[in-house]
């Protein structure tokens, strides 16, 4: 039977073992829908690490990889209520909680990588990031995303006509869904997590996404037709729950941020590498990939821009976004 004066005992001895130097470690939860190795995963790990080090080991990050918290939309509502304190998440299912995050999920917005990398590491990116914290959540930093491309079970799309009819599951975001059905197919909003049995069963013909998607998901086994349009290089974003930041001190608020902007680095690095594999084993397992006339997707994009580019702050960004060289 465990008495007070044992209980007493033990609080005394957790004080004193305290007082000797010992420091509690607080755990961050982190989540993630893509498997472990994935690059996001990896450059979650190495913030953690750095937080690690910056904080004499007082805070420590365990990643939660391949949706185990939760797909992305469930994941969002966690982090914003504390529930989970860091989230590697997508842009597209912010669009509608915070409009600024619409400007670089735009379609063709970014020329290339190198054109969305300078814009978001700059002025325009650091004002994305601070419309975060109105709706519980601290942005932190963005990764790369890749460039999204179409590829389906039917046919290769060369022009939007090849799209007509065409199912094509898009992430639970209006803009996305407005995106494929500009182009005369159908859009399917859709969990991740359930793209390839929905493609392999034809309760959609297709998708979207970048090549380590592509290729992680296992979606080439189903979907044998890559189209390279390239209509989105949206960033990812690393955000952590405001209840969670607001309870760091001062200076552990600033080695979260520094930690988390050095993890881009290596983010980057693991990013261009899978990438390259990625194209590597789509192409060698048989994927049929093509080239297409931009253009024409591009064309069609305008009743998307009139849509959701109708504040005179956003259309401030987009301009400016589109005058960077």
């Amino acid at each position: 039977m465990i008495t007070r004066r044992a209980i007493y005992g033990a609080a005394l001895a957790l004080c004193a073992f305290a007082a000797g130097g010992a420091q509690a470690q607080t755990v961050l939860r982190s989540t993630d829908i893509h498997p472990d190795g994935y690059p996001t995963v990896e450059a979650v790990k190495a913030f953690g690490s750095a937080l690690e080090k910056k904080t004499n080991g007082r805070y420590k990050v365990q990643v939660f990889h391949s949706a185990q918290l939760g797909q992305e939309k469930d994941t969002i509502e966690q982090t914003r209520f504390g529930v989970i304190d860091l989230n590697r998440i997508n842009m597209g299912p912010f669009n509608n909680l915070i409009p600024e995050t619409f400007v670089p999920a735009l379609p063709f917005i970014f020329r290339s990588v190198d054109h969305m990398r300078k814009t978001m590491d700059g002025p325009i990116g650091d004002q994305i990031l601070k419309a975060f914290e109105p709706h519980g959540l601290v942005a932190l930093a963005f990764y790369d995303s890749g460039a999204r491309s179409f590829y389906d079970s039917k046919r290769p799309i060369k022009a939007p006509a090849d799209m007509k009819g065409m199912k094509i599951r898009v992430q639970q975001s209006d803009l996305f869904i407005d995106l494929v059905n500009a182009l005369g197919a159908n859009a399917t909003p859709m969990p991740a997590g359930e793209v390839y049995s929905a493609i392999q069963t034809g309760v959609v013909d297709g998708a979207e996404n970048n090549w380590p998607s592509y290729e992680s998901f296992r979606h080439a086994e189903v979907a044998k037709f890559y189209s390279q349009t390239e209509h989105s290089m949206s960033p990812e974003v690393l955000v952590m729950s405001k209840r969670s930041f607001d309870k760091l001190s001062p200076a552990d608020q600033q080695a979260v941020r520094e930690a988390a902007k050095e993890s881009v680095v290596e983010m980057r690095k693991l990013w261009e590498a899978r990438e390259k594999t990625a194209e590597e084993k789509v192409r060698a397992s048989g994927t049929q990939v093509n080239a297409v006339d931009k253009q024409p997707f591009i064309d069609a994009m305008k009743p998307v821009y009139d849509k959701y580019v109708k504040d005179a702050k956003l259309k401030e960004l987009v301009a400016r976004i589109q005058a960077t060289n």
